[in-house]
């Protein structure tokens, strides 16, 4: 049985397009960078803690047959990671220093199981265009900045930030298609 350990509407809208059938499990993940750890590390170990706190939720019998999906996805910039904006402020000031720049968006993916766990990550290029603080302001407003990683939703008006990609559209999103569609084979399920 395949899980999905995300209440991401966004991570369940992707992974149905890879004609999984799964369920969801509702875990609850710190997520805290340690200070040596490098923007990639601390987003593969996120996605990591996520999938094994969605096995550890299952019980024993379920266990043994289940492969739990966990993933994170971060905005990168000068080797800051941005995570979802707390207030209108911090929406703010995120897409003030992404206007005008390129920024990595990392995306990892981690599967669990009973008896092996194996992940992937891809790295995505976005360019941002020149904002003028009307433009912010507008989109602020419009609330989607709130719960995406670096105050902006590729799949929504946020696209309209957007100058230029270079990388995966589903792992800006939130889960990286091509790399999750891989470690599924790897563990021997086929999708359509």
């Amino acid at each position: 049985m395949l899980y999905l350990a995300s209440q991401s509407p966004r991570r369940r809208e992707l992974l149905e397009q890879l004609a999984a059938t799964f369920s969801v499990l509702d875990v609850q993940v710190p997520e805290y960078r340690a200070a040596s750890e490098s923007p990639k590390d601390y987003v593969h170990r996120v996605a990591r803690d996520k999938a094994q706190a969605g096995l550890a939720l299952l019980g024993a019998n379920d266990r043994d047959e289940a492969i739990v999906i966990g993933a994170d996805t971060e905005v990168v910039l000068d080797g800051d990671v941005f995570g979802k904006p707390a207030d209108v402020d911090d929406a703010i000031a995120m897409l003030r220093r992404l206007s005008g720049r390129t920024h990595e968006v990392i995306s990892s993916v981690w599967l669990a199981g009973a008896e092996r766990e194996l992940g992937d990550a891809c790295i995505s290029r976005v360019r941002f265009a020149k904002l003028d603080e009307a433009s912010i302001a507008a989109y602020v407003a419009s609330g989607e900045p709130f719960g995406k990683a670096g105050a902006y939703a590729i799949q929504g008006r946020g696209a309209t930030l957007i100058e230029h990609l270079e990388g995966s559209y589903s792992g800006v999103m939130g889960l990286p298609l091509f790399e999750t569609a891989g470690l599924l084979k790897n563990v021997g399920i086929e999708l359509l």
